[in-house]
């Protein structure tokens, strides 16, 4: 390894070098030589574990995965400082024996007066990555997802006489640029089967299915459909699509697979939810932050505050019974909280940035710890 002259100087003399002011004197004699000797096998040039180097202060400054490892001025936000303090059993630096607390004064002192470095070219093997800064605004303003909802007008199609509503259009114009013709109309028996298994998830008795057939009135359909929306069974049946997102279960899962005391009454009040025709958007708010809401829905006849319940799917997740790593526990917890969330109400994977900003969508790392900070208040 080449020595810097003012270092070899001062190892081999003990003395200081003429002419330094006070802070290149401290700098020389004192951090230098506590970087090489305590640092530079994990973080020198021949390692650099976690990607990070500290025999220059451009490589420090600019630092490692984690980020910056000081920040001139303030010790008290400086990794470097975090680390070698002791205070987090997760973050201790070095990792095998701490450092006295007279090298840890000299570490911080250097930071609060700015951390000097001589101007020094960077070592032949090091080079600092130019990291472009996240485009939040550019990809939410060219993501088809995140632009305003329009209404376009319906396509013009070769046969008008076949669209009954404008989705039809849509539907049809994607059909006719394809070369395809749209099947032709079901019959009765076929259609009250449909019906039954797409809203109530159940099929028809043979006596209704002949009632159906034989009903003369143009409203037969119509009819039926009504009829389905105000069964029971309903309310059922979309639930249970509902309880696939929010990853609903009735035991918490790992080695003993303890029950999740009372889950039944979120599946309850999804189903009622549903059968009452509760607006999206009210059950929304009850899930996200139906505990905090000031004028809460109630059960018309038990008086439940049916609000509250709903934010019972925050808990539907994997849990043990003892956690060995009680932080790694919580943060993983949290973790498919946000990853349910977002996924059920955003349909989006703000949990990618839980290491990262997002690949593709105009979410950062600081919104994912925003989002575990409101979870864990």
């Amino acid at each position: 390894m080449r020595f810097p002259i003012q270092l070899l100087a001062l190892l081999l003399t003990g003395s200081t070098v003429y002419g330094l002011d006070s802070q290149v004197e401290f700098f020389e004699s004192k951090v230098r030589p506590l970087l090489l000797q305590e640092c530079a096998d994990c973080h020198g040039p021949d390692k650099q574990k976690g990607g990070l180097r500290l025999d220059h202060g451009d490589l420090i400054k600019s630092g490692g995965e984690s980020g910056p490892a000081l920040t001139p001025g303030d010790p008290d936000k400086s990794r470097m400082i975090l680390g070698v303090r002791y205070e987090d059993v997760n973050f201790q630096m070095p990792p095998k024996k701490k450092l006295s607390d007279a090298q840890v004064a000299v570490l911080e002192k250097w930071i609060t007066d700015g951390a000097y470095w001589p101007d020094e070219p960077l070592p032949d093997d090091a080079r600092i990555d130019e990291q472009e800064s996240f485009p939040l605004l550019a990809r939410k303003e060219n993501q088809w997802a995140f632009q305003p909802v329009q209404a376009p007008p319906p396509p013009r199609t070769q046969d008008e006489s076949w669209v009954k509503n404008p989705v039809d259009a849509f539907v049809l114009k994607k059909l006719e640029v394809a070369g395809l013709q749209p099947n032709p109309k079901a019959d009765r028996r076929t259609l009250i089967r449909r019906a039954y298994f797409d809203l109530v998830g159940l099929p028809p008795t043979p006596a209704e299915v002949e009632a159906f057939v034989n009903d003369p009135s143009d409203s037969a359909f119509e009819d039926l459909v009504d009829q389905l929306l105000t069964s029971p069974h309903f309310g059922e049946r979309w639930a249970r699509k509902w309880m696939d997102l929010v990853r609903y279960a009735e035991t918490l899962g790992h080695e003993f697979d303890y029950t999740i005391q009372n889950a039944w009454r979120y599946r309850d009040y999804l189903i009622r939810a549903f059968n009452d025709d509760i607006p999206y958007d009210q059950v929304i708010r009850e899930h996200i932050a139906g505990d905090t809401l000031q004028n809460p829905r109630r059960h018309p006849e038990s008086g439940l505050n049916e609000s509250a319940i709903a934010t019972g799917f925050y808990w539907f997740t994997q849990q043990t019974h003892s956690p060995v790593d009680i932080r790694q526990y919580q943060a993983d917890m949290v973790d498919n909280q946000i990853d349910v969330f977002t996924k059920t109400f955003l349909g989006l994977t703000v949990a990618c940035a839980r290491c990262h900003d997002h690949k593709f969508d105009p979410i950062t790392t600081r919104d994912f710890y925003s989002l575990y900070g409101t979870l864990t208040s």
